[in-house]
C-alpha cells in the first residue's frame, strides 16, 4: 500500500492508517490534525460532537510520535467516544441536561483500554439522552444529521458516532447498543457496527440505561476496522460483575479470512419473522430487495441458505419496551440533584423532595420521562407480574428460538432496519413509530447474542444494512460473514459517499 495522500487521510481506513504510521509514512500528529481540521470545517453542519479539545488531542499525538509507538496496534490512531462512556476529566453528559458540565474522576474500562492501546481521543459524540432513542433527536444539545442527507436522521442512540465516522470526522468510534443503538445507526449511515456478546465487553463506566442489555461496541468504515477496535476493548473485567471470563476472540484474522469470499459449508438462516418471505409488514421494498440480493451473494460464495422461523421474535418489541424502561427507572433514580450534576431550586426555602422534583423535571427530556414513567408503572405493586414478569418470560422464549435456530444453522440473517433513514422530525411525535425502527435489532439484544450490521447497498440513494447474528461468544462468525459480504459487494459502501464528496 502506498502512503495515503494528506488530503485523503479522513477517508482512509484505520487499518491502512496503522500501516502507514508503522512505516513512518505518516505521523499521528498529521492524522490527528487532519481530523481536527475536518471537524472544524464540517461539524457545524452535522452536529456529531458534543466536546472536542484539539490541544489535548494534538499533545497526545505528539507524545505517541515521540515515543516511536505510532502504528503499534492502534497507537496513534484517533477515536471518538459516545458521550455515555465515562472519561476522566472530559465532560461526559450522556446527552442530558442533568449531567451538563460533569467531568468524571475516572475512566470507563473501554476508555482505559483505548488509552492503553495508544489511541488519540478526538472527542465525545452526541447521542439520544441516556441512550433512549432511535434518531439522535432526543439529545439535550441538539440534533445530529446524516452525512448522506443532512435532512435525515443518522440513527440512534449512537447517531453522533455514526455521523462522525460516515462524515469523515473520525476513522472509527465507540457506540453502545441496548436495543440496536450501534447496528441501527450503522445501517442508516453505511457503516459497519457490531453489538458484542453481552458480557464480553466491560460495562464498567458506561452510564447505565438498561443494565441487562447495554453493550459497548465498534462502529467503523470497514469490517476489518471494526474487528480491530473490538479486539482492543474486549476481555474480562473484574470491575464488571456481568463480565464473561473468556479469552478475547481473534476477530481481525477472521475478518481477513472472510474477505477471501469462501463460505463453503456455512449454513445461513433467513429469519422469517424479520423480513423473510411472507413477513413483510412495515418493510420498505428497497430494503427487502437489497437484503435478497445480499443473501444471493452469500449463496454464491458457497453458503447454504434456508428459512428459519423464530415465532417469539414477533414479541420482541413489546417485551423490550417493558424490560428496558423498567431497568431505566431504577438506574436513573440516582440523578437526584444531591450528589452531582444539575441542581434546581436549592435556595434554602425548599425541602429535599422539592429540590429533587424540580431537578428531575428540568434535567430530563420528554423521552426519558416517558420511559421512567412507563418503567415505574411496569414495576409497581399489582402490575409487576402482569407486565415486567411476562416480558421476562418472552425474553426466555426469544432465547430459546435462537438456540433452536442455531441448532440448524451457523448464523441468522435479516435486514438491520425495516426502512432507510427517515426525515428529521417525521417521528418525533409518534413514539410507537420511532420504536419500530428497532424491530429487527431487538431480539439479539434481548438474548445477549452477538450481531453485526454491514452495508448491502442503497435504496433511493440511502444505505441499507444487513444484520448477521451468531451464538453467544461466536462473534468471529459475524465478522467472517460480514467481511465476505463486504468484499462481494465491491468494498466498503461508505467509499461511495466519501468518493462523491471528494
Amino acid at each position: 500500500m502506498s502512503a495515503p495522500e494528506r488530503s485523503d487521510l479522513t477517508t482512509t481506513s484505520a487499518a491502512d492508517l496503522a500501516r502507514a504510521l508503522k512505516a513512518r509514512e505518516l505521523s499521528s500528529v498529521e492524522v490527528t490534525r487532519a481530523y481536527l481540521d475536518r471537524i472544524a470545517a464540517e461539524d457545524g453542519r452535522l452536529g456529531s460532537y458534543l466536546h472536542v479539545d484539539a490541544d489535548v488531542a494534538l499533545a497526545r499525538a505528539e507524545e505517541i510520535d515521540a515515543a516511536g509507538s505510532a502504528g503499534d496496534g492502534l497507537a496513534g490512531i484517533p477515536v471518538a467516544l459516545k458521550d455515555v462512556v465515562v472519561t476522566e476529566g472530559v465532560p461526559t453528559t450522556s446527552g442530558s441536561k442533568i449531567l451538563e458540565g460533569w467531568r468524571p474522576p475516572y475512566d470507563a474500562t473501554v476508555a482505559a483500554r483505548l488509552k492503553a492501546a495508544g489511541t488519540v481521543l478526538l472527542g465525545k459524540t452526541n447521542m439520544d439522552e441516556f441512550a433512549m432513542g432511535s434518531s439522535t433527536e432526543n439529545s439535550a444539545y441538539g440534533v445530529t444529521r446524516n452525512p448522506w442527507d443532512p435532512e435525515r436522521i443518522p440513527g440512534g442512540s449512537s447517531g453522533g458516532s455514526s455521523a462522525a465516522v460516515a462524515g469523515g470526522l473520525a476513522p472509527w468510534a465507540i457506540g453502545t447498543d441496548t436495543g440496536g443503538s450501534i447496528r441501527q445507526p450503522a445501517a442508516l449511515t453505511g457503516l459497519v457496527g457490531h453489538k458484542p456478546t453481552y458480557g464480553s465487553v466491560s460495562r464498567y463506566g458506561l452510564i447505565a440505561f438498561s443494565s441487562s442489555l447495554d453493550q459497548a461496541g465498534p462502529m467503523a468504515r470497514t469490517v476489518l476496522d471494526a474487528a480491530l477496535l473490538h479486539e482492543a476493548i474486549a476481555g474480562h473485567d473484574p470491575l464488571d460483575s456481568t463480565s464473561i471470563d473468556s479469552p478475547v476472540p481473534v476477530l481481525a484474522e477472521c475478518a481477513r479470512r472472510g474477505a477471501d469470499g469462501d463460505l463453503s459449508g456455512l449454513k445461513v438462516g433467513v429469519v422469517r419473522e424479520l423480513g423473510g418471505e411472507g413477513h413483510r409488514d412495515g418493510y420498505e421494498q428497497g430494503v427487502l430487495d437489497r437484503f435478497a440480493e445480499a443473501v444471493a451473494l452469500l449463496e454464491g460464495m458457497g453458503a447454504e441458505v434456508r428459512e428459519v422461523s423464530c415465532p417469539a421474535f414477533d414479541l420482541a418489541l413489546p417485551a423490550y419496551y417493558l424490560i428496558a424502561p423498567s431497568e431505566a427507572s431504577s438506574n436513573l433514580a440516582r440523578f437526584d440533584g444531591v450528589r452531582y450534576g444539575l441542581r434546581v431550586g436549592d435556595d434554602g426555602d425548599r425541602d429535599l423532595d422539592e429540590v429533587m422534583a424540580l431537578t428531575r423535571e428540568q434535567g430530563f427530556g420528554p423521552e426519558v420521562k416517558r420511559r421512567i414513567i412507563l418503567g415505574t408503572y411496569a414495576l409497581s405493586s399489582g402490575y409487576y407480574e402482569a407486565y415486567y414478569g411476562q416480558a421476562q418470560k418472552v425474553r426466555t422464549l426469544i432465547s430459546r428460538d435462537f438456540s433452536a435456530g442455531f441448532a440448524d444453522v451457523d448464523v441468522l440473517v435479516s435486514p438491520t432496519t425495516p426502512t432507510v433513514a427517515f426525515p428529521l422530525g417525521s417521528r418525533v411525535d409518534d413514539p410507537v413509530a420511532m420504536y419500530a425502527a428497532d424491530l429487527c435489532t431487538l431480539p439479539a439484544s434481548l438474548a445477549g447474542v452477538p450481531a453485526i450490521s454491514v452495508p448491502c447497498g442503497l435504496s433511493d440513494g440511502l444505505p441499507v444494512g444487513f444484520q448477521i447474528m451468531a451464538p453467544a461468544l461466536a462473534d468471529d462468525r459475524c465478522y467472517q460473514v460480514a467481511a465476505a459480504l463486504e468484499a462481494a459487494s465491491g468494498g466498503p459502501l461508505i467509499d461511495r459517499l466519501t468518493g462523491a464528496a471528494a
